[in-house]
């Protein structure tokens, strides 16, 4: 049996969701103030900020028991060790932090997954934590409880990579669009069929595409397309509200509320950090078409 086969079992595990519920519910009352979740999420940053944050913080832990398994010491004693240990105790709260905010926006699956990978931390987190107080306190080496707490971070990594890898949390839903979408004009059917204010879901070759009219003809012939897909977790941007914020008209994701400027498919609030893709439009007679807009040196299909 393949560690895979017991981590999809996880997946599955119903009897996860009374707990997670429980606990989405204490982080959603605690992150209530938009700006501090959008910090969390790494919409400041356009990427993130988990990961990297995890990725110190566990190389640091890992480290320290590596040096700790080696056995005896040599020269320094356990000092390299315990900075270690002492640098991963110091970068996990801001790392559970924004652990936590990615989670309670995440689905089923992921958050039942995100229990388990945050309950191996936590045991790993503990562990390091008593041995680094042994060794202040002089009372042992607390090189047992290193190795221990090794093993439960090296777990609590294994589901991490499972939920960025396979589960695709974090990862950009619509980074395929710029390099799928035709680069040619294409066909979005008549203008005229268009309702005025509301978004409506039309395709682009292959791509699905969101299009809204604006009554006040902002950009060419008052009209803008922008991928379907929201970056988060590939919610259907069409389905979402269209809001209104100092005269510029922003998109909200219908699952778990990202916002987008309509106009160039910013990022406004996360928890997405990447832009929905854009496409450009013209009208030819009454004919709406559209063709991607590709990324730098990147040419679209």
């Amino acid at each position: 049996m393949r560690p895979f086969d017991d981590i999809v079992r996880i997946e599955r595990a119903e009897i996860l969701d009374k707990p997670a519920a429980a606990v989405r519910g204490v982080v959603t009352r605690v992150l209530t103030n938009r700006k501090v979740k959008d910090a969390l999420h790494g919409v400041w940053l356009g990427h993130p900020l988990h990961p990297g944050l995890a990725a110190v913080a566990a190389g640091s832990f890992i480290s320290a028991t590596l040096l700790d398994t080696v056995g005896r010491p040599v020269g320094g004693g356990r000092a390299p060790s315990s900075f270690l240990i002492a640098a991963g105790l110091a970068l996990t709260p801001p790392t559970a932090a924004a652990g936590w905010a990615d989670w309670s926006e995440s689905h089923e699956d992921q958050q039942r997954v995100g229990l388990v990978h945050a309950t191996a931390n936590i045991v790993g987190v503990g562990l390091y934590a008593a041995a680094l107080v042994r060794r202040i306190r002089g009372t042992g080496s607390g090189r047992l409880l290193s190795i221990a707490a090794g093993g439960a971070a090296g777990a609590g990594a294994l589901l991490g990579g499972h939920m960025g890898y396979r589960q695709a949390v974090g990862a950009n839903h619509a980074e395929d669009v710029p390099h799928i979408g035709p680069a040619d004009w294409r066909s979005l059917g008549s203008l005229a069929e268009l309702p005025v204010g509301k978004p409506v879901r039309r395709t682009a070759g292959d791509v699905p595409v969101f299009v809204l009219r604006r009554a006040d003809g902002v950009g060419p012939d008052g009209i803008s397309v922008l991928s379907d897909t929201c970056p988060h977790l590939s919610a259907p941007l069409h389905e979402g509200d269209v809001v209104d914020v100092d005269g510029e008209a922003h998109i909200v994701c219908p699952w778990h509320g990202s916002e987008f400027r309509v106009s160039d498919g910013c990022v406004v609030h996360g928890p997405a950090t990447a832009p929905v893709p854009r496409f450009e439009s013209r009208v030819m007679g009454d004919e709406l078409q559209a063709r991607v807009v590709p990324i730098p040196g990147v040419r679209a299909s």
